[in-house]
């Protein structure tokens, strides 16, 4: 039952977090809110942040029961994973302003024209953050391979498909044919050609 509740957890987290990015829900927020919708990104980021506390406070208090026994294979198997998915989420985060990502320059995003990123990480793969989290989790389960862990990773896993598709569908409506395009030739996580 805990690591049902767990996954749960989890699904409310991803699920809070691709609907509250949706453009039709933020367009609607934007009419409710007016000029304080400024602000949007950073009360997104600060519920993000709530939840993924939740979550990892509840986690910390379910019994660590391995799935797999630990040997310093896996452990650095793990540090390796976890320190290379977090250089490639930095690195994906390169040329963006973290401020105006977190919400700490309160910004109007639906107003401003947003420029389509290609360079860097973006040349390879479409979404380098998504990769590096991947590598992240996977790093944490082999490091501690427990079934909480596993549930962390499963639930990434299940929803990143559905996550993908809802940030390409705003993704196509923001810059058209140039994302269209930008979706043929680039792979979604994992490079298959040099670019």
């Amino acid at each position: 039952m805990p690591y049902f509740l767990l996954f749960l957890g989890w699904g409310v987290f991803y699920a809070s977090h691709t609907y509250l990015a949706k453009l039709t829900v933020k367009r609607s927020i934007k009419s409710a809110m007016g000029r304080a919708y400024r602000w949007y990104r950073l009360l997104y980021s600060l519920l993000s942040m709530l939840l993924l506390f939740i979550i990892m406070l509840y986690a910390g208090g379910i019994p660590a029961v391995p799935v797999l026994a630990a040997s310093p294979v896996t452990t650095y198997l793990g540090y390796m994973l976890a320190t290379f998915g977090t250089i490639l989420a930095v690195k994906a985060m390169k040329g963006i302003s973290v401020s105006r990502f977190i919400g700490l320059t309160p910004t109007d995003d639906l107003s401003e024209e947003e420029t389509l990123k290609v360079d860097g990480l973006y040349r390879w793969i479409r979404h380098p953050l998504y990769a590096g989290l991947i590598l992240i989790f996977l790093g944490y389960f082999l490091f501690l391979p427990t079934w909480s862990s596993f549930v962390h990773l499963m639930a990434l896993f299940a929803y990143l498909p559905f996550g993908i598709h809802y940030e390409e569908k705003k993704l196509l409506e923001i810059h058209g044919s140039k994302y269209r395009t930008y979706q043929q030739q680039v792979p979604a996580l994992f490079p298959t050609k040099r670019p």
